[in-house]
């Protein structure tokens, strides 16, 4: 087995900054009052981690590129069958996400996009009141507040089912999934390594320039009108 490079600083970085930023966002959320000012600024937090994601997904290293795990139905389908199998040699392992968890990190990308940014149309004329709430028609407004509620409890099935799977992978198949994202790296046979695309390593600078970018346009878009 050699230790290999699988997630790079960014994604790792991005991956608990998003923990703690859904946490927060839950635990201001349910304690109200003054806490949903914080709310909304974990919110826009959130929408500016999602941006610099896709644009990521897009530009960095090898793992962190959609086009490297994002995979057909049929791959997706037959790794569900083999993954019922109890002994673990019969699944084919993916030094990246396997296809299953491809799913899931689409779909958790898809729903905190959504729950960021409809509360920045929603209104409850309370407590919350989103930046371009006046931008759209009360209705309008009203129809984002619904939804904001209900995908919560949307984003909330996704963290339960997410972290069921990852103890699945320790306790069935023997596979600590959170290590890596700690360390970055997981062990690999030769046959593993052969059938992987050598690693080209983005420049540190290139990950910068795009927190930079995403930070500016997050803050002149959504931040400041709130401000």
């Amino acid at each position: 087995m050699t230790a290999v490079r699988v997630w790079d600083l960014p994604v790792r970085l991005f991956h608990w900054l998003l923990v703690l930023t859904i946490i927060g966002s839950i635990v201001s959320a349910k304690l109200g009052g003054n806490w949903m000012e914080w709310h909304q600024r974990l919110g826009f937090f959130a929408l500016g981690l999602i941006v610099f994601r896709l644009v990521w997904g897009v530009v960095g290293s090898q793992h962190a590129r959609f086009t490297s795990f994002v995979r057909g139905p049929s791959t997706v389908w037959q790794y569900m069958r083999e993954i019922k199998r109890a002994d673990a040699q019969h699944t084919k392992r993916y030094l990246g996400h396997n296809p299953m968890g491809a799913l899931s990190v689409i779909a958790i990308l898809t729903v905190i996009l959504f729950q960021a940014t409809s509360g920045l149309f929603a209104d409850d004329d309370i407590l919350m009141r989103g930046p371009y709430a006046d931008a759209v028609s009360k209705q309008i407004s009203d129809w984002f507040t619904k939804l904001h509620k209900l995908n919560s409890n949307v984003l909330i099935g996704l963290i339960v089912l997410h972290l069921l799977a990852i103890g699945f992978y320790y306790f069935v198949k023997r596979e600590n999934l959170v290590k890596p994202m700690i360390n970055g790296t997981k062990s690999a046979t030769d046959e593993e390594l052969q059938a992987v695309l050598p690693e080209t390593p983005r420049p540190v600078w290139l990950a910068w320039a795009v927190v930079a970018v995403v930070s500016a346009l997050t803050y002149a878009v959504v931040a400041r009108p709130f401000w």
